[in-house]
């Protein structure tokens, strides 16, 4: 059973403190074959639909069943309907308030003890810690949190990615439509018929919706959650190969973070910025201060750039700086200063790399001064509901430690293209 459960965690690129300091086993080939981007946005849905006796009993049971025959006749009273309204087909799409309370209730009568429900937060949600803690082993809460968490998610994405509604980054995340136009209402409306030929004989009460969600992520192009995955057997597979080798008691940090700086300009794979914050990098880590370097940073700069930050930042270091491929490991999809420190907090307890011991930033001067001084951490609090780590000292100017945070494990419904 410990076997299945890691393997459950290693697919979802989560891990529990439980295995906070064992190095992950490469995942399975099966693996390969995971969609990436509804596991890592939607976890507690994903599970759901996974467990086939789970499945059978939730697509039987009444309530359930009468939900998802409601939601079929919505959309078709939305075509009929709603044809140059895209709003109207928007919501069609969408969880209620009414539909999230019902769930809630209904999932909450089915969590009995030793029941399916009850067994998979145990042995799958629980120790994933992607919705937080188990707090005084209330299972009830924790699958109540879960199915809201992803119930919300599902909408804020059909309403980014459908509706035009502001994403947190504006400038780099927006929707790829013009929603005014006539020919974007017929594409909804095609969307929504292909939704219904996709689930079509399912009762599965969620499908319709998040099928949505994850078809609007397709068709804006913004499905960068699965790129490089999974990471441990393929882009990252050279560093954890090597972690089991390293004697950290030799150095005074784990690791070396480099934030990404995306250039402003199309067609410009690294910015000078970047550069700069390579170099200095590259120097601490041939003064011995770590044996690794986390390079982070996805696709962002500028709107719907081909380009990766950590992928090219990799390459810069190695191809001009000559720092060995094998000490630097890519996290390629913060978007963010505060998911820079989230994600590389996530690698640091994904792969078994010393939890206790502190890392350090390195970065440009005023970053630096934001990530320690200014205020990293209330944005922290204000966008991902938590701080993913502990500052530690001012080391320098381009400097500062810091420890991470097993909070760090926690998703972000909010925020599809890196959750």
């Amino acid at each position: 059973m410990k076997k299945t459960i890691l393997t459950i965690l290693c697919m979802c690129g989560l891990l529990s403190a439980t295995f906070a300091q064992q190095t992950i086993t490469p995942v399975s080939s099966q693996t390969k074959e995971t969609n990436w981007v509804q596991r890592k946005n939607y976890l507690f849905l994903t599970l759901l639909e996974e467990s086939k006796s789970l499945r059978l009993q939730l697509e039987a049971d009444e309530v359930l069943q009468k939900l998802a025959t409601q939601k079929n006749s919505q959309l078709s009273e939305a075509l009929k309907n709603c044809a140059s309204k895209p709003a109207c087909l928007v919501e069609s799409l969408r969880f209620s308030e009414e539909e999230i309370k019902t769930v809630s209730l209904r999932l909450s009568q089915l969590c009995i003890k030793g029941s399916l429900l009850e067994n998979l937060v145990k042995q799958s949600l629980a120790p994933s810690l992607a919705y937080g803690k188990i707090e005084n082993q209330d299972v009830n809460a924790l699958l109540q949190k879960a199915w809201t968490q992803d119930a919300r998610g599902v909408n804020w994405t059909i309403g980014v990615y459908l509706g035009g509604q502001k994403p947190n980054y504006p400038l780099i995340d927006s929707i790829a439509f013009d929603i005014t136009k006539k020919g974007y209402y017929q594409l909804v409306g095609d969307l929504i018929r292909a939704i219904q030929a996709t689930v079509s004989g399912s009762k599965l009460f969620f499908l319709p919706s998040l099928s949505s969600a994850l078809f609007a992520l397709e068709i804006n192009e913004r499905e960068q959650i699965a790129d490089y995955e999974p990471m441990a057997s393929g882009v990252n597979k050279p560093v954890v190969d090597r972690l089991k080798t390293i004697a950290w008691n030799k150095y005074p940090y784990s690791l070396i973070l480099v934030p990404g700086a995306g250039p402003d300009v199309k067609d410009m794979p690294m910015s000078a910025e970047g550069m700069m914050r390579c170099r200095v990098a590259a120097v601490r880590y041939f003064e011995g201060k770590a044996p690794l370097i986390v390079v982070s940073g996805g696709k962002v700069h500028p709107y719907k750039t081909p380009y990766n930050e950590a992928i090219e930042m990799k390459k810069y270091m190695v191809e001009k700086l000559h720092v060995p491929a094998n000490a630097i490991l890519v996290e390629p999809h913060a978007r963010h200063t505060t998911t820079n420190m989230r994600n590389t907090s996530r690698l640091i307890f994904q792969y078994g790399i010393p939890a206790d011991k502190p890392c350090i930033t390195s970065t440009s001067v005023s970053q630096s001064q934001y990530i320690h001084e200014l205020n990293l951490d209330k944005r922290c609090e204000k966008e991902l509901g938590y701080v993913p780590y502990r500052k530690g000292k001012r080391i320098s100017e381009t400097e500062t430690e810091f420890y991470p945070l097993i909070e760090s494990m926690m998703l972000n419904s909010l925020e599809p293209m890196d959750p």
